[in-house]
């Protein structure tokens, strides 16, 4: 990938953050969800439920229909594209970690109208194992959340290779994190110690306003930009930050591990790893954007 991903993805267990996540009600989702006020006292709950309404947010922008071959990229545990394939489109779900594919293929594997291949989305060969990627051979393209794994000179290439992809009319849904301004980012400043970065394995993210110069240098016409900052990394910052405040204490650990009990296999080192990587978590959610792009290969 022309990103920053190494051989390991982030997505394991040696990942203190996503370990607490999981414990906090993450499952086969790695997407960070969307919370509103009225619902946010249910993510004492878990946050699946979160996560499965900023799916629905993103798949309604694509508006597949039945029928339509819809390439998933960035798949990982295969979510999304069961979902796809369940409303009746052909679905290919593509993901450069085997170890994530691995996961999807048992997972969601059975279904009809799916494949999941393990393949760089960013410089994608002309079959992906059994799946032809021919030029203008799909009709939707669909990226959540995984865009900013790839690299300044990996999105450009992801944009490249989804146009080449799509039919005359096909559409890319990019969800991602962004800066929102023409500022230069402030990565390290928000995160100088890398924790962010290390925990998802990514070098920065991307400017929007490059982002769309990007998308039409491409070809692409921009048919919609939705700005989810708030819904999506504002208020998981917020929540984030309080179960940090919580954590900090002896008290506030026994209470979480009363609520989430699996969090009870956590060490003294374990809690002392976390701590510094969800407080800049939430640090860096007060200053990031997240925002959906809606991009349309004209006829």
């Amino acid at each position: 990938m022309n990103g920053a991903i190494p051989s390991s993805d982030g997505y394991d267990d040696v990942n203190v953050f996503l370990r607490f996540l999981q414990h906090l009600g993450w499952d086969d989702l790695l997407n960070v969800g969307y919370f509103t006020w009225p619902t946010l006292p249910a993510a004492i709950n878990g946050g699946a439920p979160f996560q499965r309404a900023l799916v629905r947010r993103s798949l309604a922008l694509l508006r597949a229909e039945p029928g339509h071959l819809v390439l998933d990229a960035g798949c990982g545990r295969g979510h999304t594209t069961a979902r796809l394939a369940d409303a009746g489109c052909r679905v290919v779900g593509v993901d450069v970690s085997d170890r994530q594919i691995a996961w999807a293929r048992d997972r969601f594997g059975r279904r009809p109208r799916v494949a999941f291949e393990v393949a760089d989305v960013t410089a994608l060969p002309a079959p992906a194992g059994h799946t032809d990627l021919a030029d203008q051979s799909f009709d939707r393209v669909h990226c959540l959340e995984a865009a900013f794994h790839f690299g300044p000179e990996g999105r450009a290439a992801f944009l490249a290779e989804s146009h080449r992809l799509l039919r005359p009319g096909g559409r890319l849904v990019l969800v991602d994190f962004t800066w929102p301004t023409r500022a230069t980012p402030q990565i390290d400043r928000l995160d100088p110690h890398g924790l962010v970065r290390r925990s998802w394995r990514f070098q920065d993210f991307e400017n929007l306003d490059r982002y769309l110069r990007q998308a039409t240098a491409t070809g692409f016409r921009i048919s919609a930009v939705r700005d989810w900052t708030r819904p999506v990394v504002r208020r998981s910052a917020w929540l984030i930050g309080t179960i940090g405040t919580v954590a900090a204490t002896r008290a506030g650990r026994r209470a979480l591990c009363a609520r989430w009990t699996g969090l009870r296999e956590f060490t003294t080192a374990d809690w002392n790893a976390l701590l510094p990587v969800v407080a800049a978590h939430a640090a860096a959610g007060k200053e990031m954007g997240y925002s959906a792009l809606v991009l349309d290969r004209p006829r």
